[in-house]
């Protein structure tokens, strides 16, 4: 139970954070390119990155890992986690596995998104 309220309250805190951020970044840049979410996914990547570093240096707890990688990071962007597998993938020796993992994560993703899209709009 411990670690579904870490991961609760990381989520929660992260998702705060990216929505202040979507607000502040499009505010001042007031463009329709999504630079806010290409900013928090690079962002998020760098901090999922510094969390798994600390970790393997003993300095922070698995608690905290949790906390901060699966809760607040995961909250704030899922695309760091994304981006930690993919370096896991390549930690491992595992390069196709990898660039199996990134290609059909984006194709499939975008077909996934536009078949949702198309099946809502054609059917209203």
């Amino acid at each position: 139970m411990r670690q579904i309220i870490l991961v609760g309250v990381g989520s929660f805190l992260g998702g705060i954070a990216r929505y202040i951020s979507t607000l502040v970044i499009n505010q001042k840049l007031n463009t329709d390119f999504p630079y806010a979410t290409l900013s928090i996914n690079i962002f998020g990547c760098l901090l999922i990155g510094i969390v798994y570093g600390i970790f393997e240096k003993s300095i922070i707890t698995s608690d905290w890992k949790l906390f901060l990688a699966t809760g607040i990071c995961g909250g704030f962007t899922t695309f760091s986690a994304f981006s930690n597998e993919s370096l896991d993938l390549l930690k491992q020796g595992n390069t196709l596995g990898m660039l199996t993992y990134i290609g059909v994560s984006i194709l499939f993703g975008l077909i996934a998104t536009y078949l949702g899209y198309w099946v809502l709009k054609s059917s209203c």
